[in-house]
């Protein structure tokens, strides 16, 4: 045990009695936020994650800006809000506040007295903050939880325990909710935040998706968020615009420019090959959902690849760009929302 006077080192074992005079906050909530300090501090504990089926811990892989750690937020029972201790994490770096982790290891010896390991200071991922998945609450009841992405900032330490394992195959889930509740969260942290291009460009898509959700849903054709476990992988992708009945996914962009295009290209196909493996009665259809139709170019390099386009039209509907070259009969055969009636 260790007990420092001017802060922690990623390893040390301490209690709450240790950690909360040196970085502030107080009580034995998850989430402490410690104002005075300008830190919020957050403890995971694998043993309470099991009973509500999650568990936090580091990705097995990096991506390109590094290690990720996945930590579930607060709320016992019902959705998890942006509220509380889940907003105290959300707005940490607005308020000029460190996230500050602990993993629960064991107890005192000969007492009740919790441990916990320190991890390291954290920042919540500017690319993508959090993740809307679907988890039992204390009632068993399904519900929607908050999963933030925490970086490292600094030292940390990454023990093989505390990391999660890869899936040992593909899994499916159809959240009817957690799509648009993802959206209305995004759109609260924009509020609270000073615009920037990326917060721009994610609302342009968030608000693209919500008119395409509406508009299905006016025609019966209500859409689903697909969440996607992939088979030896930590990751999940998560699609919110799924159409159950002809098998089809719609990833929408912030623009019709190439480097939209491209990004949302790269996420179908690397979810193609794991997509293929859900059972349907329909083959499988890859659309991309853009606010304008994209350039010839950009037109034919999707087709190249069987994607189809769903575009929002000068009447501000939505149309589908039927490209005569296409050779993959997997964007025919079936209809898209508000698609013109031929004459």
């Amino acid at each position: 045990m260790t007990t420092p006077t001017s802060g922690f080192q990623p390893g040390d074992v301490l209690t709450r009695a240790q950690i909360h005079p040196v970085l502030g906050g107080s009580g034995y909530a998850g989430i402490c936020p410690a104002v005075e300090k300008r830190n919020v501090l957050l403890f995971s504990d694998s043993k309470i994650g099991e009973r509500y089926g999650y568990r936090d811990g580091w990705l097995a892989e990096d991506d390109d800006l590094g290690p990720i750690f996945t930590y579930t937020g607060a709320g016992k029972q019902g959705d998890q809000t942006l509220n509380g201790g889940n907003a105290a994490i959300a707005e940490h770096a607005s308020k000029g506040r460190t996230l500050h982790l602990f993993i629960a290891i064991g107890k005192v010896p000969g007492s009740d007295t919790r441990t916990h390991r320190y991890i390291g200071k954290f920042k919540v991922d500017e690319r993508k903050p959090f993740e809307i998945r679907e988890a039992k609450d204390e009632l068993n009841e399904d519900r929607n939880v908050v999963v933030f992405r925490l970086r490292p900032i600094g030292p940390y330490i990454r023990e093989s325990s505390d990391t999660l394992q890869p899936a040992p195959n593909s899994r499916f889930r159809f959240n009817r909710t957690a799509g648009r509740l993802g959206r209305t969260y995004r759109r609260q942290s924009r509020q609270r935040q000073q615009p920037t291009y990326a917060s721009q460009a994610e609302a342009v898509r968030d608000d693209l998706a919500e008119a395409f959700e509406e508009r299905a849903a006016s025609t019966g054709v209500p859409l689903v968020q697909l969440e996607l476990s992939m088979r030896n992988s930590t990751d999940q992708l998560a699609f919110d615009l799924y159409n159950r009945t002809n098998n089809t996914v719609y990833e929408p962009t912030s623009s019709a420019a190439s480097e939209s295009i491209t990004a949302a290209l790269a996420q179908l196909l690397n979810a193609r090959r794991y997509l293929r493996d859900l059972i349907h009665d329909q083959p499988l259809h890859l659309m991309v959902l853009t606010p304008s139709l994209p350039r010839e170019d950009l037109r034919d390099l999707l087709a190249e690849h069987g994607i189809g386009i769903v575009y929002r039209n000068d009447t501000g509907g939505f149309s589908e760009f039927d490209n005569p070259t296409a050779s993959n009969g997997a964007l025919r055969g079936f209809r898209c929302v508000d698609c013109p009636v031929p004459a």
